[in-house]
């Protein structure tokens, strides 16, 4: 007689302990393979920036020059503040990422930016004042990126440019149009003399053109100390410090309106004078919530005051439009706060005031350098006094940085020795 086999499944005992153990392994691999794959976005982000300094380089081996941050076409009909947008020309408000659309691998983008168009965003004509009509068309090199309507909108300025982004970054979409994650650095002194480039920009009588005045002139260059300068022309020769020696591009994130203080900007409405002889402004004056350190404070949040101006979910916000340049807060960077600080600047989007580099990555952000090498800086780079005055036209021009080895990073001429790792 044969036995009978009894087959014997598993208890509810053993089928817990197999579930409680599935369940350890998991939460075990999930940070591991989430972390793998920001290691991936971050290498993807170094990557976008090293084809950019590859772009940059091509440019100035093109054209003999460095794109400029505040290119383009003139006033516009009628002639009227720079703030002010116009449909029939940029406004000379072009950043330096527009002339390197064609060395992104964007040709196709670059010939409907340099040439009139009757494309739109919508579909629908473009409006009649771009002053090409029969039938209507944009201008070349497009209108100004400042705040042009978006219904019907210009096609590339709310194109989103793939070399222009960091994987790492979720911001997408209105209100910010086409939005990027490098930012041009204007080096370690956000005088408000920087602006005296364009001083003959508001008005009926606008050139939209740097300034005939001498003395405004000088003072705009004795703070000119970055990579690159607001409306000026620059070759490699002019960085005298050594390309390698020289962060010309810095990453930034785009605002998620969030309240973020790295993207969020809390403006003065004193202007920024004050921020100019203090970079620690709003850190003094307990802005930042004590619970939140990453964030600006709120009403009613014990032991901080809230920033009386706070300035997010804006079109004009941080990274909010890869084509503009003249509204700061949008594209540009200094090498003053140390990176992922707080926005603390003057009354307006356009004021002057600290634009640090920031990004979503763990402990630092990416720059560009002059040589097109992608270094990571990590938010503890040794960074000077921070208390200290930023260099202004009155305040010792052509003095070396006060801001330690990360303000020296970001000044072409300063003479300073790099001999610390970075």
């Amino acid at each position: 007689m044969v036995a009978k086999q009894v087959r014997r499944g598993f208890t509810l005992v053993e089928l817990l302990v197999v579930i409680a153990i599935i369940g350890v392994m998991v939460g075990l691999l999930l940070p591991a393979v989430q972390a793998a794959r920001e290691a991936a976005r971050r290498m993807s982000c170094g990557n976008n920036f090293k084809q950019i300094g590859l772009g940059l380089h091509n440019y100035h081996a093109a054209y003999d020059q460095l794109p400029i941050q505040g290119a383009g076409t003139g006033a516009g009909i009628p002639v009227s503040n720079w703030w002010i947008a116009r449909n029939s020309a940029n406004q000379r408000n072009l950043s330096a990422l527009v002339g390197l659309v064609p060395f992104a691998e964007q040709q196709a983008l670059w010939e409907q930016i340099s040439n009139p168009d009757s494309r739109t965003v919508t579909g629908a004509p473009p409006p009649g004042n771009t002053g090409l009509t029969n039938p209507p068309r944009w201008p070349a090199m497009g209108p100004s990126p400042t705040l042009f309507s978006v219904n019907p909108g210009y096609i590339p300025w709310a194109t989103d440019i793939a070399t222009f982004r960091c994987p790492s970054d979720p911001g997408f979409g209105l209100p910010a149009l086409g939005r990027t994650n490098y930012g041009i650095c204007m080096g370690d002194s956000y005088s408000q003399a920087q602006d005296d480039h364009i001083l003959n920009s508001s008005g009926p009588n606008s050139t939209y053109g740097p300034t005939a005045n001498a003395g405004a002139a000088a003072n705009a260059k004795a703070v000119h100390r970055g990579f690159f300068a607001l409306m000026t022309s620059a070759k490699f020769r002019d960085i005298l410090d050594g390309l390698s020696n020289t962060v010309a591009m810095g990453e930034i994130i785009t605002d998620l309106g969030d309240r973020d203080k790295r993207s969020a900007y809390s403006a003065a409405s004193a202007g920024g004078a004050a921020i100019e002889a203090n970079p620690m402004l709003c850190v003094d004056g307990g802005q930042l919530d004590p619970n939140r350190p990453k964030f600006w404070c709120t009403a009613g949040t014990p032991g901080c005051t809230p920033p009386a101006v706070l300035q997010f979910n804006l079109a004009a916000s941080r990274g909010g439009n890869w084509a503009a340049s003249l509204r700061s807060a949008v594209s540009n960077v200094y090498t003053v706060r140390p990176p992922n600080s707080e926005l603390c600047i003057g009354r307006w989007a356009d004021n002057w005031g600290n634009y640090s580099p920031s990004s979503q990555h763990q402990g630092g952000v990416h720059v560009l350098m002059g040589d097109g090498a992608v270094k990571f800086i990590t938010d503890s780079i040794e960074a000077g006094n921070q208390k200290s005055p930023i260099i202004t036209n009155a305040n010792q021009p052509g003095a070396r940085s006060p801001y330690g080895l990360w303000g020296a990073l970001g000044t072409r001429n300063g003479k300073e020795v790099i001999d610390a790792s970075f």
